[in-house]
């Protein structure tokens, strides 16, 4: 990003506005107007987003022919945590209930940091923001000739059953009670840990550290644990976070975790929810007795996060999904009676410890010098047709093996 000032500044010098908290308490402002407003990037040529980009059109898709009014963003209130409305590069939130520990905070602060990568691009919006775990826009509860029109409903998570708008997870930006660092800290400690123990030398079992009683599903898994009757080849770690918290975090960092290697197909291992055991034991043997292809996969998941993962095309993938939501508005976004203005300031000048520490580290200082990538079109109904198709078919490929793999087993132990 260039500026041209009075001062010697060259034109394609980068211009950095740090966050100063001692210097907003002595203005006496807690959102001070001094960063830019106008977007002019040094580069005009833009790159086309990643493929998956794609599923933004198909995760709006349907409020396409109704478009988004303000009786929907009223009914959907009571399914949001709080609401977000961007008003002439400004934003105002409006709290609802309380949201489980601060995701929150560090999912309003990716929102600000976006505005400061793309200043003034953008547009005026009014969303309605979900921080739980569960799913929560059933699509079945609006379907039929009678039904009303769906709320709007952003969160972290989708599925095939719901109308979630998947928005990037909090964690992207640090997640403070568990000490997860910001993705790009995150990601150069993930790579430095990878590095410790050879993909040979690492244990031959899959592996899972967390709480199980957040999910019935979680609970189930834990039955595959290494007992006295079975071994599934797979460790599971309960992890009590108060313990953990009281322990400085010193065994739970996630680099330290990657002396464990999880075999996926591509980037995952498709694992059933019915019959978790038999399958996570299969998935490992397999990695086991073929280490140069699951060497191959794990290196292909790596790649992946590393190069397609970025926080440049996170706040790309953030800005189309919002641009393209915009444009369904059937109404001009105003700030409602109750939300308060927000701004970096607001936000992390008041935090202390760990959580602010993160959204320093995780602070954009400067506009971006080009513009976001290019959003290639939807998928044409066939080309999400034939994906399904093809994530059945490598499924029932995983399955059929497993079935061979468990008969041979039987066959050798009558």
């Amino acid at each position: 990003m260039s500026f041209t000032t009075r001062s010697t500044k060259k034109h394609h010098e980068r211009v950095e506005f740090p966050l100063n908290c001692s210097v907003a308490a002595l203005q006496g402002k807690k959102c001070p107007n001094k960063y830019p407003s106008v977007f002019e990037p040094d580069e005009s040529s833009t790159e086309t987003c990643p493929d998956y980009f794609r599923w933004i059109h198909q995760d709006l898709q349907q409020w396409k022919t109704s478009g988004i009014t303000e009786d929907m963003i009223e009914r959907g209130k009571a399914s949001a945590h709080f609401r977000l409305v961007i008003v002439g590069g400004n934003v105002y939130v409006e709290k609802y209930t309380r949201p489980y520990q601060t995701r929150d905070v560090f999912t309003k602060w990716g929102i600000l940091q976006l505005l400061r990568l793309y200043p003034g691009k953008v547009p005026d919006l009014d969303l309605l923001f979900y921080s739980g775990d569960e799913t929560k826009i059933m699509r079945s509860d609006y379907q039929g000739p009678n039904s009303t029109l769906a709320p709007p409903l952003f969160h972290y998570c989708g599925s095939e059953e719901t109308l979630d708008i998947v928005f990037p997870d909090w964690t992207f930006w640090g997640w403070a009670e568990v000490n997860i660092m910001p993705w790009e800290d995150m990601l150069r400690a993930i790579k430095k840990g990878r590095k410790r123990t050879k993909w040979e030398q690492r244990e031959p079992y899959a592996f899972w550290k967390g709480n199980p009683h957040v999910a019935k599903n979680r609970l189930d898994l834990m039955k595959c644990n290494l007992s006295d009757q079975y071994d599934w080849n797979v460790r599971l770690y309960y992890k009590n976070w108060s313990k953990v918290v009281d322990e400085g975090f010193n065994n739970s960092k996630l680099e330290d975790q990657c002396t464990y290697s999880m075999v996926p197909m591509q980037h995952y291992w498709p694992i059933r929810r019915q019959d978790k055991c038999r399958d996570l034991k299969f998935a490992v043997e397999w990695g086991n007795n073929h280490t140069q292809q699951a060497q191959d996969i794990g290196k292909a998941g790596s790649k992946f996060i590393e190069e397609i993962l970025t926080m440049r095309n996170v706040y790309d993938y953030m800005f189309h999904l919002l641009n393209e939501y915009s444009k369904l508005l059937k109404y001009k976004p105003t700030v409602p009676s109750k939300a308060r203005r927000i701004c970096v300031e607001s936000t992390a000048c008041k935090q202390k410890g760990v959580w602010k520490e993160f959204l320093f580290q995780s602070l954009v200082k400067s506009p971006s010098n080009k513009p976001p990538c290019e959003l290639p079109p939807p998928y044409e109904p066939q080309a999400i047709q034939a994906s399904m198709d093809k994530i059945d078919n490598i499924d029932q490929q995983v399955e059929n093996w497993g079935n061979v793999y468990w008969n041979k087993l039987n066959d050798t132990n009558q």
